[in-house]
């Protein structure tokens, strides 16, 4: 492999794995909360629709992120209602706000089927870091959103990690109970934290609409939103460690590409596979290391929290 080949998959993984680093990002201060949410797949698509089409409509992109976080919220809203209101099983509310969004989205988006994006997240090569050698293609020379990103993924670690309110979002996943009797208002945070996860979620769908493939598709998330899910489970709930096992993952989906441009007689079918394989190997090695460590998800994941049992 030439190096020039290596930089050129090294910056395509940035550029593939930032969607799935915003779901991921939303999905770990959600599940910090104590909110598991399967429906992200229901959430991207309807962001990636929202998106395209107000975009399409006002050919402004800030118009179109802003419109696409507004959807994914506006999904993660129903799920807070259903989960935190009325206590509902929180897996069986996310498995089917993704079957909603997914035909939601498809209904909304099929007059534009195929249409391409009239506005799009070009490439702004960031001066002078971009000249750096190697560094600076892999790193800085990408559209605003990825840009976004990284600065996002420090922005939230501060936040979970050095300040009084993350100090509150991790009580309120650990022992709702506790941060309750000590004035934490449990159901508020994580009604606020579920929607800000639907948001990221329903943004990494933009960027797939205006960035990536800048065009509507039906389904193309692709299996994106679960692969958050276990991104999240690599990156033990820590946002640092979310942006590697995006680009992990990222850096596999575009090798499978780059392998089909320079001619590797690999099956197309095994080629897509790899991602799907790699998020099970994942899996499978996280849950081992695990159980031989202190580091898990947050004790009260997926629990409702009822102020009567406290």
């Amino acid at each position: 492999m030439t190096l020039e080949l290596l930089i050129a998959i090294l910056a395509a993984a940035i550029s593939t794995g930032t969607p799935i680093l915003f779901v991921a990002l939303g999905e770990i201060i959600a599940e910090k909360s104590g909110v598991q949410n399967l429906g992200l797949e229901g959430m991207m698509l309807v962001g990636a629709v929202t998106g395209f089409i107000v975009g399409f409509s006002t050919l402004n992109l800030f118009a179109a992120i802003i419109a696409a976080a507004i959807g994914g919220g506006l999904l993660a809203a129903l799920h807070s209602f259903i989960t935190i209101n009325l206590k509902a099983n929180q897996v069986v509310s996310g498995l089917a706000l993704t079957i909603f969004g997914t035909g939601l989205s498809g209904y909304l988006g099929k007059p534009y089927v195929g249409m391409p994006a009239p506005v799009t997240f070009g490439r702004i090569p960031i001066p002078l870091l971009s000249e750096i050698p190697i560094v600076g293609t892999i790193f800085f020379n990408h559209n605003i959103l990825v840009y976004f990103s990284y600065l996002l993924v420090f922005l939230l670690w501060f936040f979970v990690y050095r300040t009084n309110f993350g100090l509150n979002l991790r009580a309120t996943g650990e022992n709702p109970g506790a941060a309750d009797s000590l004035g934490v208002n449990v159901f508020r945070l994580r009604y606020a934290y579920t929607i800000f996860g639907g948001m990221l979620a329903g943004i990494g769908g933009a960027y797939l609409s205006l960035a990536s493939a800048p065009s509507w598709v039906e389904n193309m998330s692709g299996g994106r939103g679960w692969i958050a899910i276990a991104l999240v489970i690599f990156a033990v709930w820590n946002p640092s460690r979310a942006i590697l096992g995006a680009y992990l993952f990222g850096g596999v989906e575009a090798l499978g590409y780059r392998l089909q441009a320079v001619g590797v007689t690999v099956s197309p079918f095994i080629l897509n596979m790899m991602p799907y394989l790699l998020t099970i190997g994942v899996l499978i090695l996280v849950t081992i290391s695990s159980q031989s460590s202190h580091v898990g998800e947050p004790e009260s994941l997926g629990k409702p929290y009822d102020r009567e049992e406290r």
